[in-house]
């Protein structure tokens, strides 16, 4: 486990955090009709807040539809937000024109969940990795293989297997041609978007071992999207728990996991499966009843409160705001002096 990285003072946004983001929102229309009527919004995103320092880790957690591979690709500009703002290394870009976005995307890099599907199968190796690099003109012709076969090594790849193409790797070999291509630029953000979910458990930990030693070495930041609590434990210094488009809690890791308070991340933490059967039966585990609500039609209030055994009139009728209970972690919940 990583070790949290503080939060302190200040608003010099430059010179502290890579990214912050304010008040993101992210809907998605519905139409209906020959003429496309509007006729109501999928609420992806609904107003979340967060900043990742330089040189941390914040992973994203959450069930399947909550918003965190729509946050990531927010901040890649690949979508443009409904409203809120994007700072990043002190700029807003949230709503930058597309030929301003191009310039700035060569500091941002993304790793995908799928190694196979994110690469060019007609393209050999050494040009897949070697595209960012010609497109943002960071090195000359002249020198195009030896810095692609730099990059090569980086990844723990051998430079001799530059002309192969993609369905001529294993999985882990293709995830590492994804890492290279994302380091290529050498940018200052890596948004790794599930980035070992698609691979045998016995490389994984491989993927992850080499991304932490990038990022030593490198002095990258992440955020590492994932719904694997114990890998987003590992690799993260502070953890952001998402529900349903907003985040509920957000952390130190080592916080997190020893003090969960809001409910929903109290549950999710209970399913991690335990490898000692001894200790895995002496646990209490939360089962959460009921369905994940419809992003189109949100419950009122505290987006949980349908499925929380301590929900009240209150939770229905108000809208938590995320609040420091102290120590860094701030939690979205009426009920978090009661909880913690």
């Amino acid at each position: 486990m990583k070790p949290d990285i503080k939060e302190t003072g200040g608003t010099n946004i430059g010179t502290d955090y890579v990214v912050e983001v304010r008040n993101l929102k992210m809907y998605f229309p519905i139409t209906r009709g020959f003429l496309q009527r509007r006729v109501g919004d999928i609420k992806a995103i609904d107003d979340i807040s967060f900043k990742i320092r330089k040189n941390e880790t914040l992973g994203l957690v959450g069930e399947s539809g909550c918003g965190k591979t729509t946050t990531g690709r927010c901040i890649l500009r690949l979508y443009t937000p409904t409203s809120g703002q994007i700072i990043f290394n002190g700029t807003d870009i949230s709503s930058l024109p597309e030929r301003r976005i191009r310039a700035l995307r060569k500091e941002m890099g993304a790793i995908f969940q799928d190694p196979f599907g994110s690469l060019n199968p007609r393209k050999t190796a050494g040009s897949i990795v070697a595209v960012p690099l010609i497109i943002h003109h960071i090195v000359e012709n002249k020198n195009l293989n030896e810095a692609v076969a730099e990059l090569f090594r980086m990844v723990g790849l051998d430079p001799s297997m530059m002309d192969r193409v993609p369905h001529e790797f294993s999985g882990g070999q293709r995830q590492r041609l994804g890492i290279a291509r994302a380091l290529a630029c050498r940018p200052a953000l890596i948004i790794c978007d599930e980035p070992i979910s698609a691979l045998d458990v016995s490389i994984q930990a491989q993927i992850i071992n080499l991304m932490e030693e990038l990022q030593e070495k490198l002095g990258l930041t992440y955020l590492f999207i994932a719904h694997d609590l114990s890998v987003v434990q590992h690799i993260s210094n502070r953890v952001a728990v998402m529900y349903l488009g907003r985040i509920v809690e957000i952390a130190g890791s080592e916080e997190l996991y020893n003090n969960p308070i809001h409910p929903y991340t109290r549950a999710l933490l209970s399913a991690i499966p335990i490898p000692d059967p001894l200790l895995d039966k002496t646990r209490k585990r939360i089962i959460i009843s009921g369905e994940v609500p419809s992003p189109a039609n949100p419950p009122a209030g505290c987006h949980f409160h349908p499925r929380c055994s301590l929900a009240d009139k209150a939770c229905h009728d108000t809208k938590p705001q995320l609040r420091d209970i102290g120590n860094g972690h701030e939690v979205s919940c009426l009920k978090a002096e009661l909880l913690g």
